[in-house]
């Protein structure tokens, strides 16, 4: 009993604990950097205030990729102290792991590789080969933002976090550890998220489609709220 209400606390806590930190980091994010309005910009604008941002931004950033990074072990002890069907549970944990790992991947580029491609871009000298030198760095951001930003992190990102959010309200709906209201709020949540998948999917692939782009904000803040009420509940 005592192991178990001790697993029971440490998810509480992480349920609390982790989104808080990533809503911080976030709004970090936005108060040093104008993230995520700054992504709308040019990659000049961007890589030349990166790299005005020193190591400061970096930290800032790096801050962000450990509180996403953090909900694989949240994923899994939700799932334990959850106790649902043992499919049920294997597959929240996997799905979990997953949206954790596609998280921390889309968000890696900025403390590690932006920083090295700030560099050369500020540093490449007036001229032509200093053009050239530009143009290649700019190429390389756009793609990696393209691939690793909007591809990993947000497409798939909100696919498997969306997913999870469903498989927990379904561990929720089995079992008693939580109120049944929560599974049915979180349905609506993890459904929103789904939605976010398809923001730059087919014809939408350019220029995104509004409506899931203002969709997933809105979902992403009840999503918190929602983690932090399941942390309450736990607790309580």
């Amino acid at each position: 009993m005592g192991a178990a209400m001790t697993i029971e606390v440490i998810t509480a806590i992480l349920l609390i604990v982790v989104p808080i930190a990533f809503n911080l980091a976030f709004f970090e994010l936005g108060r040093s950097f104008d993230y995520p309005n700054i992504l709308r910009k040019e990659p000049d604008d961007i890589l030349r205030r990166f790299d005005a941002g020193g190591s400061g931004l970096i930290l800032r950033w790096e801050g962000l990729l450990v509180s996403a990074l953090l909900m694989l072990p949240l994923a899994v002890l939700l799932a334990v102290v959850l106790g649902a069907s043992p499919a049920l549970t294997g597959l929240a944990i996997a799905v979990g792991a997953v949206a954790a790992l596609v998280q921390g991947l889309g968000l890696v580029r900025w403390p590690f590789a932006v920083p090295e491609l700030a560099r050369r871009y500020v540093a490449a000298p007036d001229g032509p080969n200093g053009d050239a030198t530009r143009h290649s760095v700019a190429v390389v951001f756009a793609t990696l933002h393209r691939l690793l930003g909007v591809g990993i992190g947000e497409h798939l990102g909100y696919l498997f976090t969306g997913l999870w959010t469903l498989l927990v309200c379904a561990s929720i709906l089995t079992t008693a550890v939580l109120p049944g209201w929560l599974g049915l709020i979180g349905i609506v949540i993890g459904i929103a998220l789904l939605i976010g998948t398809l923001e730059f999917v087919g014809p939408n692939e350019r220029d995104g489609w509004a409506l899931a782009g203002t969709i997933v904000p809105i979902a992403y803040i009840a999503w918190s709220i929602w983690l932090i009420a399941l942390g309450v509940f736990l607790l309580v």
